[in-house]
């Protein structure tokens, strides 16, 4: 029986667990660069199949992991299981015909609509409940991307709409061409651009519901990476700032202070991240491919901290205190 309480994503009635599934990893990387390592199929499926168990029930894709790969993927998994599931994906990173991803960004209307159809064959179904922009196309006002994403619930194709890593003031001139359901950020103790930027309070004062990616910090709030030669050869944190050279060890110090918090507590490192994001009142996407994991993170849905353990933890890497940029140049 799972122990994860649903919550409503958003003001527009879309209900979910407060924890799903980040699928990424579950495939191959991106125009050849691994993501967090070499993937299962097997295993993956095996892992979609237990979260629904356990009471995971939203799986988060995108069209550019794999590219496509991922969301035939999940496809698999969705065969008779359709309405058990709520399906986010992504689109907005321009795949071109043959699968690849150009290096660029599209969110012309016309490259709208072409996604939509694609990801909806790849996923094997008529609907998707959560249709994001991953990212915004510099050359494409919002007002036009989000008005061809409209029309996609207006025709049942898509149930909600998200974005992806957008500012406080983009979110709000999206949300007044048509309601906003959830924005996608990197969130974690490692990295607190949003509350930074003010971009997670613009979304609370919108009613727009908060999805935090990566928040075991693209694993490294895990304690089990230890040097950079931990990460595989094409691994694709190795050119992300923050796990590199003098970073990464300044970076695993304060990780090696969260670890002993969490052995006080009888719990992994992982599990005692994942309950200070989930205590900020957001949902929490933890990415993984193996079923064992994925069991031991369901287990942080139901740990409850108080105000001095968030405290504490506020104080082992506050604001500011992570070494590094979050993106490589030119992300």
């Amino acid at each position: 029986m799972s122990t994860i309480k649903k919550v409503v994503l958003g003001s527009q009635g879309l209900e979910v667990a407060a924890e799903g599934l980040g699928c990424m990893g579950m495939t191959g990387g991106i125009n050849g660069m691994s993501v967090y390592g070499e993937a299962d199929e097997a295993e993956s499926l095996a892992t979609l199949h237990r979260a629904l168990e356990l009471g995971v029930t939203m799986l988060d894709t995108a069209d550019l992991y794999g590219p496509l790969h991922n969301e035939r993927l999940v496809g698999k998994a969705l065969v008779g299981k359709r309405e058990q599931f709520v399906v986010a994906t992504k689109f907005g990173f321009e795949i071109d015909d043959n699968g690849n991803w150009t290096g660029q960004y599209n969110g012309c209307p016309k490259y709208v609509r072409k996604s939509v159809e694609r990801s909806l064959r790849n996923l094997s179904t008529d609907y998707i409940d959560l249709y994001y922009l991953h990212r915004v196309d510099p050359n494409t006002p919002i007002e036009d991307t989000v008005g061809a994403m409209s029309r996609l619930v207006e025709e049942g194709k898509v149930r909600y709409l998200g974005l992806s890593e957008v500012s406080a003031d983009t979110l709000r001139v999206a949300h007044k061409i048509y309601p906003i359901t959830a924005l996608e950020s990197e969130y974690s103790l490692f990295d607190r651009r949003v509350e930074e930027e003010g971009i997670i309070e613009a979304a609370r004062a919108l009613g727009i519901g908060f999805v935090a990616y990566s928040p075991l910090g693209r694993g490294f709030l895990s304690g089990e990476i230890k040097t950079p030669d931990d990460f595989e050869v094409n691994d694709s944190r190795r050119i992300f700032p923050r796990y590199q050279g003098e970073n990464f060890y300044k970076n695993i110090a304060l990780v090696e202070k969260l670890k002993a918090l969490a052995e006080a507590k009888s719990v992994t490192a992982s599990q005692l991240t994942l309950a200070w994001v989930l205590a900020q009142d957001v949902v929490v996407i933890p990415g993984t491919k193996r079923r064992k994991y994925l069991e031991a993170n369901v287990a942080a849905a139901s740990m409850q901290l108080s105000s001095a353990e968030l405290a504490e933890l506020d104080a082992i890497m506050p604001i500011g205190s992570v070494a590094g940029a979050a993106y490589p140049a030119g992300f």
